[in-house]
């Protein structure tokens, strides 16, 4: 079985956009919450946003392995 090369060249691309869509997701959440009065619906949307953020959090952090990765060539 052959296998393929690991291409990484547009990872630091890829992860920016899922922190751009997540942001816009918080963001979407946010006014969710502004315009509505269930009260379940604000719980389960401020619990999605914690969760977003944490991701966010990961997110940051790849991004700056995979750019400082991506500056010295992959080595």
């Amino acid at each position: 079985m052959k296998h393929n090369k690991d291409d990484r060249s547009d990872n630091v691309e890829n992860i920016q956009y899922n922190i751009d869509m997540t942001l816009e997701n918080i963001h979407r959440a946010e006014d969710m919450i502004n315009e509505t009065d269930d009260e379940k619906t604000i719980e389960i949307l401020k619990g999605r946003n914690e969760r977003r953020e944490g991701a966010l959090k990961g997110m940051r952090e790849e991004i700056k392995d995979e750019a400082m990765d991506k500056k010295n060539g992959y080595k």
